[in-house]
């Protein structure tokens, strides 16, 4: 056990390092056309629980009905739990920030033409994720690294009416999404 709190302290720092490289280096470019098609939502739910809500963008952004994937973070899970969202955890961090989550791994598997980081706090797993996923517009809010969004929305968490408001607006003025 003694071991295993050591290991695990050694994961954290190699993840934290990996981070840091990450954020420090230039992004990488997702050659994706203009316009809104594919959305990905990484969600704290243990300050949001709701996150089904994220279903909504499909009719508020015209997409198509398997357009929203959804991940959900918890402190802790139990894996023979039933979860309605995919969710990883803090038991999930490898070495060098590697992820070691079927579920977060089939999320990173694919490319998004927005990605949303819905969580206020800094937390090394989120990030990972956030950093990790290949995605052309990233939305977030101003608590969090502002390297890791490109458009930062200034709402409260919990009310998810008003993120939605204002991130359709600021879409219909970068040309995503027509009125």
């Amino acid at each position: 056990m003694f071991l295993k709190g050591i290991k695990d302290k050694f994961k954290y720092k190699s993840g934290l390092k990996y981070l840091k490289e990450e954020m420090d280096s230039t992004s990488k470019v997702v050659q994706r056309s203009k316009g809104i098609t594919s959305v990905g939502c990484i969600v704290d739910l243990d300050k949001f629980d709701d996150a089904n809500k994220f279903y909504d963008l499909v009719e508020e952004f015209s997409l198509r009905p398997n357009a929203v994937r959804i991940i959900g973070y918890k402190d802790y899970y139990d894996k023979n739990s039933p979860y309605a969202t995919p969710v990883f955890s803090d038991k999930d961090l490898g070495w060098n920030g590697a992820i070691e989550n079927s579920y977060a791994l089939e999320f990173l598997s694919r490319e998004y033409d927005m990605l949303i980081n819905y969580y206020t706090e800094e937390n090394l797993l989120l990030q990972l994720m956030s950093i990790k996923t290949r995605a052309r517009i990233r939305v977030g809010f101003d608590e969090v690294d502002e390297k890791l969004n490109d458009l930062i929305l200034k709402t409260s968490m919990n009310d998810f009416n008003t993120f939605k408001k204002e991130l359709r607006k600021y879409l219909v003025v970068l040309n995503e999404i027509k009125k």
